[in-house]
């Protein structure tokens, strides 16, 4: 290796290199206490670092609780959220200085024998799991311990204006917070940026670890939303999938959903998904269906004539529209993408005015897709430490992306307007918690590979439910009935997802379905349409695919590898 400075070479790792060097470094600085189960995260870090993408590392020298060089200042204050809580708001200033990244790290010997469960960027893809000690492991926003005994949560409330992952090794916990804007560093200018606040809950020993969890992501929105009934219905997507579909087919569909669920008061939705556009593959205008779905406004008073809930999915950042060449996102590389800028007003507001547009035409619910990829140009499974390809901004180049994110959540919430569900998919939960009434939790499950459902679904599910009513309502995605799913695993997956206390979409081929199929459905329906109790994995510690499940006090065992259901992928 070349004979290059200590600085330089901190500049030109990466995330992962800085964090090795960065860890090891300070971890030679301070003495090593006793070993931890529990990390005390609500008080100033042990060192703190900011980094610039062209210049070297700036270790911040601290004064008390505050840290400060070269013109940046960071702020630790503890707060007090409660009578008996607290957490560590992160505050930055930088009038001269471009920002890339804020590294947070607290030195402690971590206990042995600790199984740590991170949460993902996105949507989880099967994913999620508890695992033992890795120091490179990225946990995005929030991740807990257990012991055996007691589980702890650990992360960042939920809107933070940074994007934030951790870090555990056996030396101590570390805080990354993305501050760029783009792939570019941000310039704040004078403001002061709030960053975040850390939240930190010690579990309690008569807790399970979920019931620890499901308590700490409780502590982590102070501002959910939650649907005023539960959400059900179907969705065209899974066994069509944006073709040979028509509005004909989708009052089809709203006819045997509205069939039934029966004399439910809370009635089900009828969701149309990609494929009512006018260009193909989910690019805008939004405001004209194709030559199948002639009349959108009209589609929604028939279905509602029926006996349903009209519901739309749009891709709001998409556009083939003339005109809006200038409003574009420029990124290296990307070409003629059509991807708008959210950062520019004008683009807000064209969201904004989408959106109002479909509730307009009648639609209750609006299903909004693909944002994260088309602004980070990767999907969650590939973010890792560094998000986004370097080298493009925004337009505004004094916003950080996590506020960016932000901005153009809330401009879908204000063209929706308050009673209208949004649903977020492939979303930040994080940043849509308070803004979405569903997140999509994990990625596609599908109508025609059983292996992709129970891998996403039952993993999502598993993992994420524990955001159920704590950040929104979350959504583990649908049940694809169709010829090519073995009926005795779909069944299993119906009826879980019925119990679980979570929404429930079936998307049903009409060849697929007989007696059999229709009655369990009217059951699903049924237990889906009134609040429930959350569903429990009972082995999530042992497996990424949990069996048995705790449904309102009873034990259910589902058999996810059945002789069907193993393939040679």
């Amino acid at each position: 290796m070349p004979n290059v400075s200590r600085r330089r070479f901190l500049a030109a790792s990466g995330v992962a290199g800085i964090s090795a060097l960065a860890g090891a470094s300070e971890a030679t600085a301070f003495a090593k206490p006793a070993p931890q189960s529990f990390f005390d995260l609500i008080r100033p870090p042990d060192a703190v670092t900011t980094y610039e993408a062209k210049t070297p590392a700036v270790l911040l020298k601290s004064s008390g609780s505050v840290w400060a060089a070269e013109g940046i200042t960071l702020q630790t204050d503890v707060v007090a959220t409660s009578a008996a809580a607290t957490q560590l708001k992160v505050a930055i200033s930088a009038p001269t200085q471009p920002l890339s990244r804020v590294h947070l790290r607290w030195q402690m010997r971590v206990a042995s024998g600790l199984r740590f469960l991170g949460d993902q960027w996105e949507r989880a893809y099967g994913d999620l799991e508890w695992r033992g000690l890795t120091g490179e492991r990225v946990m995005p926003w929030y991740f807990l311990t257990t012991d055996g005994r007691r589980t702890h949560g650990y992360g960042v409330a939920t809107s933070p204006n940074a994007m934030a992952f951790w870090r555990v090794d056996n030396a101590g916990v570390s805080l990354w917070l993305d501050v760029r804007n783009g792939g570019s560093p941000v310039v704040l200018g004078e403001r002061t940026l709030d960053l975040c606040q850390v939240v930190t809950r010690k579990g309690r020993q008569n807790e399970s670890p979920w019931q620890s969890a499901r308590n700490f992501c409780a502590g982590l929105c102070r501002n959910p939303r939650v649907p005023k009934e539960p959400i059900y219905g179907g969705n065209n997507w899974y066994y069509a999938y944006g073709e040979n579909c028509s509005a004909q087919d989708i009052e089809r569909d709203a006819t045997l959903a509205a069939e039934l669920s029966g004399v439910q008061s809370n009635r089900p939705f009828q969701v149309i998904d990609e494929g009512w556009e006018l260009v193909s593959w989910g690019a805008g205008p939004w405001r004209y269906g194709n030559r199948r779905f002639p009349d959108m406004p009209g589609l929604a008073s028939r279905l509602k004539a029926i006996g349903v809930r009209p519901g739309i999915w749009m891709r709001p950042l998409l556009s083939r529209e003339r005109g809006l060449e200038s409003w574009t996102l420029k990124k290296p590389g990307a070409g003629d993408e059509g991807v708008l800028d959210p950062t520019i007003p004008e683009v807000r507001e064209h969201i904004r005015g989408d959106v109002a547009g479909l509730v307009a035409w009648g639609y209750e619910l609006v299903k909004h897709d693909f944002s994260t990829s088309d602004i980070f140009g990767r999907w969650g499974r590939g973010m890792g430490a560094s998000l986004t390809d370097n080298g493009w901004a925004f337009r505004d180049r004094s916003r950080t992306t996590a506020e960016v994110v932000q901005d153009f959540y809330r401009a879908i919430r204000e063209g929706a307007g308050e009673h209208t569900v949004v649903i977020g998919c492939n979303t930040i939960g994080h940043l849509g918690a308070g803004i979405f009434d569903l997140q999509r939790v994990g990625d596609d499950t599908s109508g025609k590979e059983w292996d992709r459902t129970r891998r996403m679904g039952v993993n999502a599910l598993a993992f994420r439910g524990v955001q159920n009513g704590a950040f929104f309502a979350t959504d583990a995605d649908c049940v694809g009935i169709t010829s090519d799913i073995p009926w005795d695993l779909n069944k299993q997956w119906l009826d879980l997802l019925s119990r679980s206390g979570t929404p429930l979409f079936v998307s049903a081929a009409p060849d697929a379905l007989g007696n059999e199929q229709h009655k369990a459905i009217r059951e699903a329906f049924a237990r889906a349409a009134v609040r429930r109790p959350l569903a429990e994995p009972l082995d999530w510690l042992q497996t990424t695919t949990p069996e048995r499940w705790r449904c309102e006090g009873e034990t259910v065992t589902y058999d996810w590898y059945g002789a069907t259901g193993v393939t040679a992928d």
